[in-house]
């Protein structure tokens, strides 16, 4: 009794968040047209947070539930039937984010000093250091790679500086090279001295 109990009690607990939930990028919806079986079909939400259904076109799904979504499909469906269509949407899978979420997809981060693309950037949400030296086209022949700077600003406006040796990290040290990056940073790579 108490199985039955805890498996109702499930499914009833899993209803209610599917009613809740707003819809992300990378989730998955399962959609049925009673009226006509051939656009039955599984959608993903697209990264820009719409998704594309026939002679629907494309609808916004992010931060809408299902249940919003189902009728503003059902209404642009509308039009196509000769009485309103009966459509059913499902949440299939929700989007597993590598890293966590952020209001941004992208961050800027700024290159000084030695490296062969100096200036701004703009790079995915989850990029790491060594991601970021990479795309930076590399060092010049003159960086001083056992003393690059991380630059970020912390709490009350004062500026915390970690510093990176490129050399450990390629010989598979534990470095802070797996550090994400975060908007703002600013990654120094200073100039070699004479003997270094």
């Amino acid at each position: 009794m108490r199985i039955i109990i805890t498996i109702i009690s499930f499914f009833l607990a899993t209803a209610a968040f599917a009613q809740q939930y707003q819809l992300q990028p990378g989730d998955v919806l399962t959609v049925e047209v009673l009226e006509d079986e051939s656009l039955n079909r599984r959608v993903s939400v697209l990264p820009d947070g719409n998704i594309s259904f026939p002679f629907a076109g494309t609808l916004q799904a992010e931060g809408r539930t299902v249940s919003q979504l189902q009728n503003a499909l059902t209404s642009a469906l509308g039009p196509t039937f000769a009485t309103q269509p009966t459509v059913f949407v499902a949440l299939d899978s929700i989007s597993q984010p590598s890293v966590p979420r952020a209001n941004k997809r992208e961050v800027t981060v700024y290159f000084i000093g030695e490296v062969r693309a100096p200036g701004r950037q703009i790079l995915p949400s989850g990029t790491t250091l060594l991601q970021a030296l990479a795309s930076a086209g590399g060092f010049t022949e003159f960086a001083a790679t056992k003393r690059i700077q991380l630059r970020r600003a912390g709490s009350g406006g004062q500026e915390k500086v970690y510093t990176f040796d490129y050399r450990s990290a390629s010989r598979g040290a534990a470095t802070t090279g797996s550090t994400v990056l975060r908007e703002g940073d600013v990654i120094l790579i200073p100039e070699r001295r004479l003997f270094e």
